[in-house]
């Protein structure tokens, strides 16, 4: 059976010489990134050719390295060299970036050697420092393979674990699909579906905008770099980490039940990125985070071997007629209701739901 990987991203609750010993890791990690990253660039001015540096060059001068594990420098040269050839393979990726201090996200990567970590009841053991305290939210089974652990540490101070393992991939063979349903974008509730329903998406962001206002303003007022500031700083990054956790949560919800009751599941290709920027939509489109439901919902159907459909971005989903066909020249974003000749009279994005699912249908039958 072909193998595959797997994560698991978990909480762990590392005491104070834990943390010191974390930060020192990700500093270190940040700092060799930088080095070998500006050598490198300072070697190709002088001699045309690419430098081939490693973490350990580095150590002799910098002897404070060697307190941290090693894994986690050779993980940062892999990564500064995976970032040279995708800038060679699609120079629209951008050139290599120095890594700042003050970056929302710090974490490090480490790997599996001889044993080095590994899961034991509540904790994790990570080399150079004791076992942490975690938080294991689903059995992990014996027979997948630990094979690295990406720790990294959130603006509001918590810091967690991705575990990556190696396992049997167990997604289901695929079968004829029988239940459809088309889901067609809207604004507000994130989504409608063709059977008449809203997914009634809260717009947590939206909700919290208001106490997040006043906590910015309270942060604003303090001394940049003093305690209070410090203190500040972590109460608005938990608002806006409560926000992402909510929306996470309820779209992790509304994707496993569509994925459950539906064989095949329509939906049209959009290009989110051009609506937020095109159409001044930029926070509402956002908020809604339909493009990693959208990831959430391929991921689960392809495991228990159904369906996603997605249809030309270009297909006129909204002016066409559900009932008929039939199709109208022009259409206002302001109608909300559809009116057709043949009497039909529906709701704009239920219609436009409904015509999604029927050309999925279709794109499914000729690929059949």
């Amino acid at each position: 059976m072909r193998k595959i990987n797997r994560a698991v991203k978990i909480r762990i609750y590392p005491n104070a010489e834990q943390r010191v010993q974390i930060e020192k890791t990700i500093g270190c990690s940040r700092f060799i990134y930088n080095c070998m990253l500006a050598d490198k660039i300072e070697h190709y001015k002088k001699e045309k050719k690419m430098l081939r540096n490693t973490p350990a060059s580095y150590k002799k001068e910098y002897p404070w390295l060697k307190e941290v594990d090693s894994l986690a420098l050779a993980n940062v040269q892999m990564h500064l060299e995976s970032a040279f050839h995708k800038f060679f393979r699609e120079p629209s990726a951008g050139f290599p970036r120095f890594k700042s201090k003050k970056s929302s996200r710090k974490s490090y990567t480490t790997n599996v050697v001889n044993g080095n970590i590994f899961l034991k009841g509540k904790y994790l053991k990570l080399p150079k420092m004791s076992a942490v305290r975690m938080k294991l939210h689903r059995p992990i089974s014996e027979k997948w393979k630990l094979k690295s652990v990406t720790v990294s540490r959130e603006p509001s101070g918590n810091y967690f674990a991705s575990l990556l393992f190696c396992c049997e991939n167990q997604t289901a063979e695929k079968r004829p699909a029988e239940k459809f349903i088309g889901i067609d974008f809207a604004m507000h509730g994130m989504c409608v579906f063709s059977t008449g329903e809203s997914a009634k998406y809260p717009m947590f962001y939206r909700n919290t905008e208001k106490k997040l206002a006043q906590e910015q303003r309270k942060l604003s007022r303090c001394q940049k770099g003093s305690q209070n500031y410090k203190k500040q700083k972590k109460r608005v990054a938990l608002c806006h980490e409560k926000a992402r956790n909510q929306r996470k949560d309820f779209q992790h919800k509304l994707s496993t039940s569509l994925a459950e009751s539906y064989d095949a599941v329509c939906v049209e290709d959009l290009d989110l990125k051009g609506m937020a920027g095109g159409l001044h939509l930029g926070k509402g489109i956002y908020d809604n985070g339909y493009g990693r439901f959208l990831s959430m919902l391929e991921y689960k159907l392809e495991e228990r071997g159904k369906y996603l459909i997605k249809v030309d971005r270009y297909f006129a989903s909204s002016k066409i007629c559900s009932a008929c066909g039939k199709k109208k020249a022009e259409l206002s974003l302001s109608e909300r209701i559809y009116y057709c000749e043949c009497g039909n009279r529906m709701d704009r994005d239920v219609n436009a739901a409904v015509n999604i699912m029927n050309e999925g249908k279709r794109i499914f039958g000729e690929c059949a």
